[in-house]
């Protein structure tokens, strides 16, 4: 078996400083989504098929909190368990709770969804709670698993009796720009997106699966599928051309091995603010994009 060589003090100095820098992107870029898109994540917690207002939620791969603040809101006398691996996410989630003055009604626990199981999540170890949660949220997690159909089965058996399970996906990347642009390299965009749909074809093997099939194959019953249609038209606001400034930055690493000189070229002058090509001096910027939620019954 080969053994990467030692790593340097300055190596490893290096790899902490690229991961923040990683975290700290993933934090800004999490919370501009949750500002853009506030109206389609509200309208999803408003479409779930609820009778009964649940008093425990748990929100798995709950990120920097847009879920959990959400489901905070469209059900006052809740209380969420955010559950996310990154320390970071979690810290984030825990400030915008306090500012919201509903820290009292968030419960931090940082797991990775991948182990085989879930003791921080087990109703028998929160006797205070006395119950488990009525519904599970899962918003652009599930595709990270490495199996979702064991994962889909421990959400089942986390459930309480007739609780209910939401599996939201997105449609990849957000679109932000008009077929014909940028100015030299029309088209850019759509490259952009064939791109690393090939690159999450590879990495991201569960992107895209048929969810419904799976909830059902893990003991649910499907009650609802919804997509929602997200086209925000120009005039834009400041946080629609960061949250575009900072998806197109995050897709860069991902699709610059696969684009032209040319196309480099463009997509690099899109995300230098001080160039007049700028994402962020366009007058034509859009936000488009797709969101599918599942609502499945523990019956």
């Amino acid at each position: 078996m080969n053994h990467p060589s030692p790593h340097t003090a300055h190596d490893i100095h290096r790899h902490e400083h690229e991961h923040e820098h990683d975290a700290d992107d993933q934090v800004e870029i999490l919370d501009l989504d949750a500002e853009v898109l506030a109206e389609h994540i509200a309208s999803i917690t408003a479409w779930l098929p609820i009778e009964t207002s649940p008093r425990r939620i748990v929100d798995l791969g709950c990120g920097t909190g847009a879920g959990t603040l959400a489901l905070l809101e469209r059900f006052p006398e809740a209380e969420v368990t955010a559950v996310d691996l990154s320390a970071a996410h979690l810290h984030r989630l825990q400030e915008k709770a306090a500012a919201a003055g509903a820290a009292d009604r968030v419960r931090i626990v940082q797991a990775d969804l991948d182990t085989t199981g879930w003791p921080e999540l087990d109703a028998m170890a929160w006797p205070e709670l006395g119950m488990p949660p009525e519904l599970v949220w899962a918003s652009a997690s599930m595709h990270h698993v490495a199996d979702p159909d064991r994962t889909l089965r421990q959400v089942h058996d986390l459930l309480a009796p007739g609780g209910l399970f939401a599996v939201v996906e997105l449609a990849g990347f957000p679109r932000f720009l008009p077929e014909d642009a940028p100015e030299g390299a029309p088209g850019l965009e759509e490259r952009c997106h064939a791109a690393i749909d090939h690159h999450h074809a590879e990495q991201v093997p569960h992107r895209g699966a048929d969810w419904g099939t799976k909830l059902t194959k893990a003991g649910f019953t499907v009650e609802g599928e919804r997509t929602i249609t997200v086209d925000i038209g120009p005039p834009q606001t400041d946080a629609a051309g960061r949250y575009a400034l900072s998806s197109l930055r995050r897709m860069r690493g991902g699709v610059a091995s696969a684009l032209t000189a040319e196309d480099l070229a463009a997509f690099d002058q899109l995300l230098d603010t001080e160039s007049p090509h700028s994402i962020l001096r366009r007058s034509d910027l859009g936000v488009r994009t797709e969101r599918t939620v599942w609502a499945a019954r523990r019956t």
